[in-house]
């Protein structure tokens, strides 16, 4: 089956599934071989407010997105290029932001699992969603999207 790039980037809500998925895995792994009590104070700290600048970055480009009137799921076609907002840094705030709040629950929990199925997620989330959100917005928004893409970066580097 051919996914016409032009209406939709993907089936399935790819990032949240994995999100989802790794979050599920890392408690489930700290159940069972629990990574204990090494990190300092600190580190907790910094995790916590890791984790918290993550879900503002999130509600952020999600209050962008809403304000542009275009639609928010991964799964859904984009009615408008939005570039201005937390997309004036990254071209995936969301993405970034889920990837902020999952390493965050590990150092802020001292829950070390999560910090590997954070970058693990982030890996996947842009081989089955980044990818084609691109190609749908470049099918879509042709001669914007590229000149969007070149001057900003897909995470923040």
């Amino acid at each position: 089956m051919t996914l016409d790039l032009h209406s939709r980037p993907n089936v399935l809500p790819w990032p949240p599934v994995i999100f989802g998925i790794a979050w599920i895995v890392g408690f489930a792994l700290e159940q069972f071989a629990p990574t204990g009590d090494v990190l300092p104070h600190w580190a907790l700290t910094i995790g916590r407010v890791m984790a918290a600048a993550g879900i503002a970055l999130d509600l952020w480009a999600m209050g962008t997105m809403t304000s542009a009137g275009t639609n928010i799921m991964p799964n859904h076609g984009a009615a408008h290029l939005v570039t201005s907002g937390p997309f004036a840094w990254t071209r995936n705030p969301i993405y970034f932001g889920n990837t902020l709040v999952t390493l965050g629950i590990g150092l802020g929990l001292g829950a070390l699992w999560f910090v590997p199925l954070a970058f693990a997620a982030a890996y996947f989330v842009e081989r089955l969603a980044i990818r084609r959100e691109e190609a749908h917005l470049a099918a879509r928004f042709g001669a914007a999207w590229s000149s969007y893409a070149a001057k900003t970066p897909r995470w923040f580097w």
